[in-house]
């Protein structure tokens, strides 16, 4: 990231301004509350997922490792944003520095492109367990697993040194007002006075590297997963399949769907209200819904959350 440019900035008091969603709707008291609503949701049901999977023996299985780098994606993701977006709105304060601009970007950027080869990862996991059950332990041990996830995040981090050091290198001398809660590179490019087009080909090419490939692994993974679940016999063992993968692929398409609108689709078809409520959607719901959608579904997590639950019952009333 280049910090002289930072610097350059800062020395001439160069704040930008996040607009946001308050100051588009007449009821603002009311969607910060929502909102805060929805952050304490995905806050405990994210934080409840990793402490359950790490204390409860029996999830620890690949399927609940990654779930869990999933939840610790999605915890921090949404903690980049909107903690600052509601603390504004109370004390009234729009400003963001271009150092802490720089810093969400950098951190929001790495957790996206960290969670699209999660996906992938998760999608190619589940594609081990069914169609090859007998030698999954050994093709899915632990240290294959850490190093996916490690990979996962690596790339992730490549990404968002590389679009974040890029985009704050450019000069910004229009208007300081950003048409979005928080600094999204389409969003902080426009306010640049120089030629982007270049780089914004690069990025383009960069967001189709980070999607297509995943996209490519998932649809593989799930292409073969169907052609087994059609081979089996049980109809048990076919709903149980289906079930996991439907979840998979739900979060898929949602997650996925939002990330190419953002930055795949040309500039024409985008309007700043409309990229808010797509960034909205998949910053600040899509980890409120990934532990609902993925795990609090699954029996073994709800089985894992009565016992403690049941745990906690009869210690109290050993204490009465």
């Amino acid at each position: 990231m280049d910090n002289s440019m930072w610097q350059a900035n800062n020395t001439r008091g160069f704040d930008f301004i996040l607009l946001g969603f308050f100051s588009q709707t007449k009821d603002s008291a009311l969607l910060c509350v929502v909102i805060f609503v929805i952050f304490l949701m995905a806050l405990s049901g994210n934080t409840m997922l990793i402490l359950l999977i790490h204390f409860n023996v029996h999830l620890h299985t690949p399927m609940y490792f990654f779930i869990s780098q999933l939840s610790l994606m999605d915890l921090t993701y949404i903690s980049v944003t909107v903690p600052k977006m509601l603390i504004d709105q109370v004390i009234g304060i729009k400003n963001i520095s271009v150092f802490e601009c720089g810093v969400q970007m950098f951190l929001y950027v790495t957790l996206g492109g960290s969670e699209f080869f999660l996906l992938a990862a998760m999608a190619y996991d589940r594609y081990v367990a069914i169609c090859y059950p007998l030698r999954y332990p050994v093709l899915m041990n632990y240290k294959i697993c850490l190093l996916l996830a490690s990979g996962c995040w690596l790339l992730g981090l490549m990404d968002g040194f590389m679009l974040t050091s890029i985009t704050m290198s450019f000069p910004f001398c229009r208007s300081r007002e950003i048409h979005h809660f928080f600094c999204e590179v389409p969003a902080v490019m426009k306010l640049s006075c120089s030629d982007t087009s270049v780089f914004e080909t690069v990025m383009y090419f960069c967001c189709v590297f980070m999607i297509l490939i995943p996209v490519i692994i998932i649809s593989s993974s799930y292409f073969f997963i169907l052609l087994t679940i059609q081979r089996m016999k049980s109809a048990e063992g076919q709903k149980k399949a289906f079930t996991t993968c439907s979840s998979h692929m739900t979060l898929v398409i949602l997650f996925y769907g939002a990330a190419i609108y953002t930055y795949m689709i040309p500039k024409s078809y985008h309007t700043s209200d409309k990229d808010m409520i797509v960034s909205f959607f998949y910053t600040i719901l899509t980890p409120v819904l990934n532990p609902i959608i993925y795990s609090f579904r699954n029996k073994d997590v709800t089985g894992a959350m009565k016992k403690i639950i049941n745990v906690g019952t009869v210690f109290q009333e050993a204490l009465k």
